[in-house]
């Protein structure tokens, strides 16, 4: 193996600490003491030397990176005389959870992009509340898979270097489309949007009553009984069901799909719902 490419490799870390040295000094006695072994398989040792003493702590069940696998099979292929592949992940389960992590990671890409096109108003309202909505339902399934109890998406996304400030309010925070107040006021329109609304309401209800406490059963439900509340015309800003149901989203989008609300906090949730019903219908009263 080229001396110059094996030198090259120290750069990839400076520290003292006594694994290091050894590391070092192997490299530097190659090959007098490493006869025995193949210059790749000297390269493979220390490369996962150093990822396992350089990985965050959180990704411990995961495979490394793209960028280090694919360095290390260029550096071994450049430097010896016969051409040897390195895969990227050792079994099928690794496999997986690469292809997982790459679902999240579009996932929340292209909830930024949408988020910045229609800001730009580059797509009609139809079409963003449509793509939308299916992201959060995708986010949703995405992070269970790929994150399940080892980390939450916001360190998922720190980690990767993700600058997706919009992305995180709409999939972390509000976890519903960005609502405009209809246009359509008429009789019809707002019939529909108020059974519709008192049908989730009763639903969601219905939900803690039979002790759902998944975030993955829960969050759904509330985020449709949010889109449907913020649906509604002529509501004032301070409209008190609304302030309720999104504080309860907000808490729901900031747990992992796999989590649960405990008893305590499912009371509170029914309480909240069921005071947020009784001063809707109030609101339905005054406005007849």
């Amino acid at each position: 193996l080229n001396t110059h490419a094996f030198r090259s490799v120290l750069t990839l870390d400076s520290s003292p600490d006594q694994q290091h040295q050894h590391q070092r000094h192997l490299l530097l006695s190659w090959p007098s003491s490493l006869s025995g072994d193949s210059p790749s398989q000297v390269l493979a040792s220390l490369y996962s030397t150093w990822y396992n003493s350089h990985k965050h702590p959180i990704m411990s069940g995961f495979p490394p990176p793209y960028g280090a696998a694919s360095n290390l099979a260029r550096v071994a292929s450049d430097g010896s005389h016969q051409q040897q592949e390195v895969e990227l992940y050792e079994s099928s389960k690794e496999r997986d959870a690469y292809d997982n992590l790459a679902d999240l990671y579009s996932v929340v890409l292209a909830t930024e992009h949408l988020e910045r096109a229609y800001a730009r108003d580059a797509i009609t309202r139809e079409e963003y509340t449509a793509e939308c909505n299916k992201l959060i339902s995708q986010f949703r399934l995405a992070e269970k898979a790929a994150l399940g109890k080892s980390m939450t998406t916001e360190t998922f996304m720190e980690l990767y270097q993700m600058e997706c400030p919009r992305a995180r309010e709409r999939l972390l925070r509000m976890g519903v489309p960005e609502q405009l107040k209809s246009s359509d006021n008429s009789g019809h329109h707002v019939a529909i949007t108020i059974a519709e609304t008192v049908q989730i309401f009763i639903t969601t209800m219905d939900a803690v009553k039979l002790e759902q406490r998944a975030v993955d059963e829960l969050q759904p439900l509330v985020s449709d009984l949010m889109d449907a509340l913020t649906r509604l015309p002529e509501t004032p800003n301070d409209f008190e069901p609304n302030r309720k149901v999104s504080k309860w989203l907000q808490k729901l989008n900031a747990m992992r799909a796999v989590e649960e609300i405990d008893e305590n906090e499912a009371r509170q949730l029914y309480h909240d719902l069921d005071s947020a019903y009784a001063e809707f219908t109030r609101y339905l009263k005054r406005k007849t």
